[in-house]
Parts: structure tokens; sequence; C-alpha cells
């Protein structure tokens, strides 16, 4: 990989589309937290994103605990030997780390390969 341990500069137009689509995710993850509709406001407001260098992580609060939910890629690179694109979805391997395969994109108009607990399995 040519840019391996690098990130790359996003254009203004480019950072801006990629906020936008990660608050649309964060605001598709709490209309699917079903289980009280008086606590949807409680758990969107403990969702958020830690910003990384080349993954940014979105941590769900729940009471006292903090868990990912998921990492979502900046920019194009490479995980484990499986090219990924910008914007695509992986569920977490622990606190620091991605899995391996991508489970879905902010940029896609489709919301079936998440829930409120995080990317849906393979």
């Amino acid at each position: 990989m040519k840019n391996k341990g690098k990130t790359m500069n996003l254009t203004k137009e480019t950072q801006e589309t990629y906020n936008i689509q990660l608050t649309n995710l964060l605001d598709g993850i709490a209309d699917k937290y079903d289980i009280a509709p008086e606590r949807v406001e409680k758990f969107r407001n403990g969702l958020e994103i830690i910003k990384g260098r080349k993954f940014d992580k979105v941590v769900k609060t729940l009471g006292t605990q903090r868990c990912v939910w998921g990492f979502v890629a900046k920019t194009d690179g490479v995980l484990k030997g499986i090219p990924y694109f910008k914007g695509d979805v992986f569920k977490a391997a622990g606190w620091r780390a991605p899995a391996k395969h991508v489970r879905g994109s902010i940029f896609s108009t489709e919301n079936n390969w998440y829930s409120w607990t995080g990317p849906n399995y393979l």
C-alpha cells in the first residue's frame, strides 16, 4: 500500500459530507433503539465520536458503561490485507481496533447493516 501509515488530507467539501453522514449514522443508531421511546434521546446523547488517525471510533454510553459501537474509516486503505474505503464501517475487535471485514458504509442509502448494538455480523 502506497499510503501506509499516513492519512490523506480531505477536501473541505468531502470532510463536510463525511461529517454529515457520520451524524446521520448516529441518528440512525438512535432510531433503532426501540427499547422505550422516552429513552431514545438519552441514548442518542450517549453516542459520541472519538477522532483517530485512520478511524473514527463510535462510542456508546449506557449508564456508567462505555463501549465501542464500531469504527468508521476516515480514508481509503488496507486493514489486515483487505482494502477498505472512506466511510466504511467496521465492527469493533476491541476498544482500540476494528475487526477485519467491512460491515457497511455511512454513504449507503441502506441501513439494514447495523442495529443499535453495533454493525451486524457477516
